[in-house]
């Protein structure tokens, strides 16, 4: 082990996503992990699972694009196609991954990449990552290498052989201690008439392969647009997304739905329990009862919906009073409620509504102040210096939509905003 080279502040996290990677369902959880470090880091993305593809520069492309855009914080990428590379390719990828703070690989061929990385460096470079600090995350294909043993996806599911096991990469183990196979894609359904379930394996496929595990090992199965977020650190386990996170121990389960948040160890215990023959209820209770007296992020209890009512109405009734300040502190109490929620994973209707009032807010806002009569400049200046304000937080927190929204707005009212390097000035134009 080397040490802390990445900075003793720098998180140690291992997510795995089972599908929707670059997905805006995705999106958010990136852009949480991100804020785990406070600031823009170097970011990597490695090639390798979809190398052998002919449009892996295409897939590439809009993987960056996805990054710079959606998320907010560009990658460059770890080009390691195959191990015919040339040395230089090779040592160039090497030190994009070590260098990088946070390390993504995704969707290909699980059996494909794991020859490209076996007896090679980069499992060692990738592990190193968890140790030293850092954060990497692994969707879909490349979430299948993480585990003691790995599914050949294509070749059962499209080639025709028999479902059989190849070596993993172990980095969940030696991580977290968890013996376990990770299956992605856990809750697919593309199949439509016939069992795509469990990474396109059905349910028939997966008992032979259970069946076929080393002992001790379990099924760890994460659905399509959900992660599995391990906080080596602190030692949790949280789920974020759509779906749910799945313990599978000889066909019987115990499901995690997004927003658990338990210890990474109750999952081995949970494992255990299934495994001595506890029925899913009490292994479920027992994992979550572990989680009252861990250290997690505390979810909100008031629902989002009965929230962003609440904080709508107290906006509008101190608008209506013409009290400016309190109106922005209800807009900044609703920014703040939609960020905690996204801190703790949550991904849902009622927070997208909650972004969408949020905006609207903003618009009667810029309104009011495009309206304002007598002296404009006196009567703006409350309101166009609070709304500066909240573009200022917006743009901290990378909502660039907010942020052109209230300039937009601004702009309507005929005020310009000049961004100077000792922060932004505006002027109030004529006519």
């Amino acid at each position: 082990m080397s040490g802390r080279q990445a900075g003793d502040d720098d998180p140690r996290i291992l997510a795995i996503m089972g599908s929707g990677e670059t997905a805006p369902t995705m999106a958010k959880v990136h852009r949480a992990l991100f804020d785990r470090f406070g600031r823009q880091v170097p970011a990597a993305i490695i090639d390798t699972p979809y190398g052998f593809q002919e449009n892996a520069d295409d897939l590439s492309s809009r993987t960056m694009e996805f990054f710079a855009t959606s998320v907010g914080n560009p990658v460059e990428v770890a080009s390691f196609r195959s191990t015919d590379v040339d040395a230089v390719s090779a040592a160039t990828a090497l030190a994009r991954i070590r260098e990088a703070r946070y390390v993504m690989a995704g969707p290909g061929s699980p059996s494909y990449a794991l020859r490209q990385w076996r007896d090679g460096p980069f499992p060692e470079a990738l592990a190193e990552k968890l140790r030293s600090g850092g954060i990497l995350t692994m969707a879909s294909a490349a979430a299948l290498t993480l585990g003691v043993v790995s599914i050949p996806v294509y070749e059962v599911y499209k080639a025709g052989e028999p479902p059989t096991w190849l070596d993993g990469l172990d980095l969940l183990g030696g991580a977290t201690g968890l013996r376990a196979a990770v299956v992605p894609h856990y809750d697919n359904a593309e199949g439509g008439t016939h069992d795509t379930r469990f990474c396109y394996m059905g349910e028939r496929r997966l008992r032979v392969l259970e069946d076929l595990l080393p002992v001790g090992v379990f099924v760890l199965g994460v659905d399509s647009h959900t992660a599995l977020v391990l906080d080596l650190e602190a030692g949790l386990a949280s789920v974020a997304g759509l779906g749910g996170v799945t313990v599978r121990v000889a066909g019987r389960s115990a499901r995690f739905e997004a927003g658990a948040s338990i210890p990474i160890s109750a999952l081995g215990e949970a494992a255990r329990g299934l495994a001595a023959g506890q029925s899913s209820e009490a292994v479920h209770k027992a994992a979550l009862a572990g989680s009252a007296s861990a250290e997690q992020p505390v979810r909100p209890a008031q629902p989002m919906r009965q929230e962003t009512q609440e904080i709508e109405g107290t906006f509008s009734a101190a608008l209506d009073e013409g009290e400016v300040r309190a109106a922005v502190a209800a807009l900044l109490a609703l920014d703040e409620a939609i960020n905690a929620r996204v801190r703790a994973g949550e991904d849902s209707p009622d927070l997208d509504n909650a972004a969408a009032t949020f905006q609207a807010l903003v618009v009667q806002l810029g309104e009011r102040a495009a309206n304002g009569s007598g002296d404009r400049r006196a009567a703006l200046a409350p309101l166009v210096d609070t709304l500066l304000q909240l573009r200022d937080a917006a743009r901290a927190s990378k909502d660039w939509r907010t942020a052109d929204l209230i300039r937009d707005r601004l702009a309507e009212a005929r005020v310009r905003v000049r961004d100077g390097p000792s922060g932004p000035e505006w002027v109030l134009e004529m006519g």
